[in-house]
């Protein structure tokens, strides 16, 4: 050792001391990383030169740089934790004299680092960068060698992170994404699922054609597959429920749901669907009070969804010229189906929508039945013969309601013939698998009862100003915009209805410029007037708002819309 005077023996001493205190911190430093399994190491700059494929250096000379940007080292980052307390009793003399030598770091010669993206790798002075984080110097003077790679770094990196975007870079070299759209980002956590994107973007080639240019194959997928699916879930918020995931992570993840969903539902699912459902899913809390709710209230007096909420879907998908693209169509296998389904083989014709047979069992054993395989056959033959897409799916389940629930999500409007309209009595309406269905679906629910027989041109629209009768409103209003058919609207004055919730009907209405309409008011019973009107109007279709009593008082009372699916023999669509 070096002779000192006793002034220096002194300061020697001090920053022996510090280092001693260093070290403990950084033993502490390490026992939690492996406790907690989070790396505190720093990164090594030979393997992310390797991994991140440097591309070009740029000597940019002497400035200030901040220390907590700086993640790595050279040569030595195996010798400090990541914010550079050291980890070797054997560095204690160099590290006590670079103390010792300074108060602060204004007496020091700069270091020497390597920048790559936004941090730093310390070529030349790692124990002058430990001693500045002792002293919390915030900054300290560097010569810079910037470092272009293909994917650049950020501070809070960790070596998972790194490893990550070396997948990312070898996904550029395979790709020249970056090159192609430099505005893309497809950085993901899931570090070993590149190769799905590679398999995507071949795939998409030979859709194509198996000769077009890679690089043209490239840039074809990322503007026509990629990109549009992003902009879908950036505009319907599905990122906030997964925030520790990148947007080509969800990108890969609904891909994945969706090949779930199709299997399990026997339908295929567009890519809007699959991202509203996506967007739709909830978490903590709100599914532990769903699962509480369930065990507590029987699915009769369910409240359902909240009205408005399919209109809210439509909107955020921007479907403006497209209202029903999926028809959910619920068969009962038997005769009734065929003339249900010729109504509304039309309607679906108009923009060519799809029509989602679902035909629901009670064993397995049913499902692989010949005469249920025949169902499907008729069904898809059916719909082949009209030019339409057709899909049949076989579930089994005790409870035909429940089924057409769940499936429902998956559609935009629901299709029952309905053989036995709700009863009178209260236990009739309680044991009425209908009732639940318009109580709880959250889609509309077009209801065709038996011996119906006419298409939907003449619409009869019963409007109370409700939320559900917005929504039927928002119906009726589109389906006389966009195709040939006759509108009257029937307002019902009651103590709760006034005569100015026509009027409101009426301003909506004009507001798209349609003004050959008919316009009603007439008193109360609600029920009778509008059954009179459908007679005098020659009406052979009623849409409405669903349920407007509370399940328990429903139960008790009935309501207009049972009163209705009794008496009026004609195809009701019942909104929420």
């Amino acid at each position: 050792m070096q002779n000192v005077t006793s002034g220096e023996s002194f300061s020697y001493q001090v920053a022996l001391r510090d280092f001693q205190r260093a070290r403990q911190q950084a033993a502490m430093r390490q026992l939690m990383a492996r406790l907690t399994g989070k790396p505190n190491d720093l990164l090594s700059y030979n393997a992310i030169e390797e991994e991140l494929h440097v591309v070009g250096t740029t000597e940019r000379g002497v400035r200030e740089i901040p220390l907590n940007k700086i993640v790595g080292s050279v040569g030595r980052y195996k010798d400090f934790t990541r914010d550079f307390l050291p980890k070797l009793d054997s560095d204690a003399e160099r590290w006590a004299r670079v103390r010792a030598a300074v108060t602060d770091m204004s007496g020091l010669p700069p270091i020497e680092v390597y920048q790559v993206g936004d941090v730093y790798f310390v070529k030349d002075g790692n124990h002058r960068v430990s001693v500045a984080r002792q002293l919390n110097t915030e900054t300290i003077s560097a010569y810079i060698t910037e470092v272009q790679t293909r994917v650049p770094l950020a501070a809070a990196d960790d070596p998972n992170e790194v490893i990550c975007k070396a997948r990312y870079a070898d996904f550029l070299d395979h790709t020249n994404l970056d090159k192609l759209r430099p505005d893309a980002n497809l950085i993901m956590t899931f570090c070993g699922r590149f190769q799905w994107y590679l398999d995507q973007i071949d795939t998409y080639r030979k859709t194509l054609d198996a000769s077009l240019p890679h690089q043209d194959a490239v840039a074809a997928w990322y503007d026509d597959m990629y990109l549009p699916v992003i902009l879908l879930m950036r505009e319907q918020g599905v990122m906030r429920n997964f925030p520790d995931r990148s947007e080509a992570d969800l990108y890969l993840l609904l891909h994945e749901h969706r090949e779930e969903m199709e299997e399990a539902l026997g339908w295929e699912i567009d890519t809007e669907t699959a991202v509203s459902n996506l967007a739709e899913k909830e978490r903590g809390f709100r599914k532990v009070v769903s699962r509480v709710v369930d065990a507590i209230i029987p699915d009769e007096l369910e409240e359902g969804p909240t009205p408005g909420a399919w209109r809210k879907k439509q909107i955020a998908l921007g479907r403006r010229h497209r209202l029903f693209a999926d028809y959910l169509v619920a068969l009962s296998g038997s005769e009734a189906d065929w003339p249900m389904l010729d109504l509304i083989v039309p309607m679906a014709q108009w923009e060519n929508d799809r029509l989602l047979g679902l035909h629901i069992v009670g064993s397995q054993k049913k499902a692989k039945s010949k005469r249920v395989r025949a169902l499907g056959e008729r069904f898809e033959a059916r719909c082949r013969e009209a030019g339409l897409v057709g899909e049949f799916a076989v579930e089994v389940g005790d409870d035909v309601a429940e089924v057409i629930i769940r499936r429902a999500a998956w559609a935009d409007l629901v299709v029952t013939s309905l053989t036995h309209p709700p009863g009178v009595q209260p236990l009739e309406r309680l044991s009425h698998g209908f009732n639940r269905l318009v109580q709880r679906c959250p889609r509309p629910v077009l209801a065709i009862p038996t011996g119906a027989n006419s298409l939907f041109d003449r619409i009869l629209l019963a409007y109370d100003g409700s939320k559900k009768a917005d929504e039927a409103l928002f119906v009726a209003t589109y389906l006389r915009a966009r195709w040939p058919m006759s509108l009257t609207v029937l307002t019902v004055e009651t103590e709760n209805t006034p005569p100015t919730a026509l009027e409101k009907a009426r301003t909506y209405i004009e507001r798209y410029g349609i003004t050959d309409v008919n316009y009603v008011l007439k008193q109360k019973p609600i029920a009778e007037a509008v059954l009179a009107t459908a007679v005098d109007y020659d009406i052979n279709e009623i849409i409405m708002g669903g349920f407007g009593y509370r399940p328990v008082k429903h139960l008790v009372l009935g309501s207009t819309v049972d009163h209705i699916l009794r008496e009026f023999r004609q195809p009701i669509l019942i909104c929420r």
